[in-house]
């Protein structure tokens, strides 16, 4: 595949589809904040993921934004971001406090009034609100004093308005991803033995998608073997893997920032039958979900057909949640689809089906692929088989 990017020009049309929702919603500034584990609403704007440090990108109603970031990133943030106006402010240095002496950093105060350019404050909104950390907030309250009587408020959905409907590069970068994972888990496939750990077969994953062009994994990859496969989030053990074992196994490459992700079930050895009873009952839920994600549709209906089809099958007492969070910039992103859902689907939001089943017994699995809306018909961006993995 030729390798996609977003270009320079989206992001600056980005950037100017913010500033025009900011002036609908009469929001005069806005901050978009991200972290190392979580970038996404600071990556949009600029391609730019903070380490170690954090970061945030500043809009006015008009003009180009900044990128705010720690003291130590700049020749890491001047080689990656797009947005090439960039200020250090103590607020995002790292967590453990560092003063740097002598260095001239600039305050939420000193950028704010750089962007506002003399006109009135009222309403600042924060993207990343449940994220933005206590010390960063309270900065930024310190630095809108000066300002008077300024309201801050959550700008997550006004950005979300934008990410939830992807263009055709965001599509071009998530289909790479996905083919990156697709060909990661038939080397896991072709690789996984019992006597293995899970730790063991993760770095499998983890060695094979870097050398397939991943720029990390979208989420710590999962390799849960026998009891503990029920953990819906987890992390690979040091535990060995036994013969006739049922594991749950997730990969999923990031690329560009996108998130691809595919869940499956293997058997490595004998199988019992409720384990294939409970695969062929997720992988029917599978298809009935697919089914239902197509432009026009009511996200609801996809909801009602997953439990009508768990509950047909027998296996509704396995279900934690579902059937399908939204994907992008994350491996989960909003809006959800689950019971109670009640929007319309358009062409071009992208879902991880993301079905995962766990008994009482403390066995379990996911069944994951990322997806497409489409006019008519959805596309499977993963297109991972549905069968029952017998090694």
């Amino acid at each position: 595949m030729t390798r996609p990017i977003i270009p320079d020009s989206e992001f600056k049309e980005r950037a100017g589809k913010v500033q025009e929702l900011m002036k609908q919603k009469g929001i005069d500034m806005l901050l978009t904040y991200g972290n190392e584990a979580e970038p996404q609403f600071v990556r949009y704007f600029c391609n730019y993921w903070p380490s170690f440090e954090t970061a945030g990108v500043l809009f006015a109603q008009e003009g180009d934004p900044l990128l705010l970031i720690g003291p130590e990133s700049m020749t890491y943030a001047s080689d990656r971001s797009r947005i090439k106006d960039i200020r250090r402010l103590s607020a995002f240095r790292e967590s453990s406090n560092p003063e740097y002496p002598g260095h001239k950093l600039d305050t939420f105060n000193s950028v704010i009034d750089e962007l506002l350019k003399g006109k009135i404050l009222k309403n600042f909104a924060v993207a990343g609100y449940n994220l933005i950390g206590k010390v960063t907030f309270d900065a930024l309250v310190e630095g809108l004093k000066s300002f008077g009587d300024v309201s801050i408020i959550s700008g997550d959905d006004l950005v979300m308005q934008l990410r939830m409907y992807k263009s055709e590069n965001e599509i071009a970068c998530l289909r790479y991803a996905g083919e990156i994972t697709r060909k990661t888990f038939d080397y896991v496939l072709e690789n996984i033995r019992p006597g293995m750990t899970e730790t063991q077969v993760r770095g499998l994953a983890c060695g094979k998608l870097f050398e397939l062009g991943a720029e990390s994994e979208s989420y710590p990859i999962w390799v849960l073997a026998g009891v503990g496969g029920n953990q819906a989030i987890s992390r690979a053990r040091h535990k060995v893997i036994g013969e006739n074992e049922l594991v749950h196994l997730q990969i999923g490459a990031r690329y560009e920032g996108y998130a691809s992700t595919i869940g499956r079930p293997v058997i490595l050895g004998k199988p019992e039958q409720w384990m294939i009873d409970a695969i062929k009952a997720g992988y029917e839920a599978h298809e009935a979900i697919i089914g239902q994600l197509y432009d026009g549709n009511n996200a609801g209906n996809v909801a009602d057909a997953y439990y009508e089809t768990m509950r047909n099958n027998g296996h509704i007492d396995w279900l934690l949640y579902g059937p399908c969070h939204a994907t992008g910039l994350m491996e989960g992103e909003p809006p959800w689809i689950e019971e109670g859902s009640d929007y319309i689907l358009r062409n071009n939001m992208t879902y991880a089906v993301d079905i995962f089943m766990g008994n009482k017994q403390g066995y379990g699995f996911r069944i994951e692929d990322s997806v497409r809306v489409g006019i008519g018909k959805a596309e499977n961006m993963t297109n991972y088989p549905c069968e029952i993995f017998r090694l």
